[in-house]
């Protein structure tokens, strides 16, 4: 909901904007009575993801949180929402965008099945084990690419390019490797997208993803803000803004999402 009305509130023409959800509750009624109440011009769409499609091809990460089928649900996203749409901003639900969302929605995907914010001086080493490097077989992948980070968090997606070339089956070759032969990385669906697509995305600036304000997958530390413009902050890791609030253990970044939660009064956040 926090995600949704900041969208909306910095949107410049509201009415043209479209949300696709994926739900992994059966009772998408009750879902969607709930969402039109609050939105009641909302134009949405809600899409039940059948979890029985990754059950057997999740492998144990670092934080079970990454382990359910609903973060995988980003990987059927072509073949889960109706053909007509050619194109959709993912985004995941631990964020607010304080900037027109149809800034990003005109990238010029450049012929490229993704684009998101690329961080190259990430250590793209550490997302992989050592089990993948020292694999003469596996080790190749990456060459002729110049792979770098990007968050699976928040990506504009070619999805009818994403159909047509079978980028879900490409994906899940890796999962199957992970799951199957050997344990090749730690942190649920976000490698295997990197195994496909790192060295081959259209890059876009780093304000539209100020992503780990959740802290690390372990502790969930807090983090502050990194330097430069801002367009979306994303609450990625362990540490979750409205359960840090409610706890009455905030983070200073965890004020800026306070004003978008809907089920929080105005003053609660203040309070000692």
């Amino acid at each position: 909901m926090a995600a949704v009305l900041s969208i909306l509130q910095h949107s410049t023409c509201p009415e043209n904007l479209a949300f696709h959800f994926l739900s992994a509750n059966a009772e998408a009624p009750q879902l969607f009575a709930s969402i039109n109440t609050t939105f009641p011009y909302l134009n949405i769409n809600i899409y039940r993801f059948d979890s029985t499609r990754v059950l057997g091809k999740i492998s144990k990460s670092i934080r079970p949180a990454l382990d359910q089928p609903l973060n995988y649900a980003r990987i059927y996203l072509a073949d889960t929402i109706p053909d007509h749409v050619k194109r959709v901003i993912y985004l995941d639900s631990d964020l607010v965008v304080v900037d027109d969302i149809a800034k990003l929605w005109r990238v010029d995907m450049e012929g490229k099945v993704v684009a998101a914010p690329e961080y190259c001086h990430a250590n793209f080493t550490m997302y992989f084990t050592d089990n993948f490097w020292s694999d003469p077989s596996l080790a190749t992948t990456f060459v002729g690419r110049k792979p770098c980070y990007f968050n699976t968090g928040v990506m504009v997606m070619d999805v009818d390019a994403w159909r047509n070339e079978s980028y879900t089956e490409k994906v899940e070759v890796w999962m199957a490797v992970q799951k199957l032969h050997k344990r090749i990385y730690h942190l649920g669906s976000l490698p295997p997208f990197l195994l496909v697509l790192a060295g081959n995305i259209k890059a876009v600036d780093h304000r539209w993803n100020q992503h780990g304000l959740g802290g690390d997958n372990f502790e969930g530390k807090c983090r502050s803000l990194h330097p430069g413009p801002i367009s979306l902050l994303h609450w990625s890791g362990k540490g979750k803004p409205w359960l840090r609030l409610d706890s009455r253990k905030p983070c200073i970044v965890d004020h800026l999402w306070a004003p978008y939660d809907l089920y929080r009064s105005s003053t609660h956040f203040f309070e000692d």
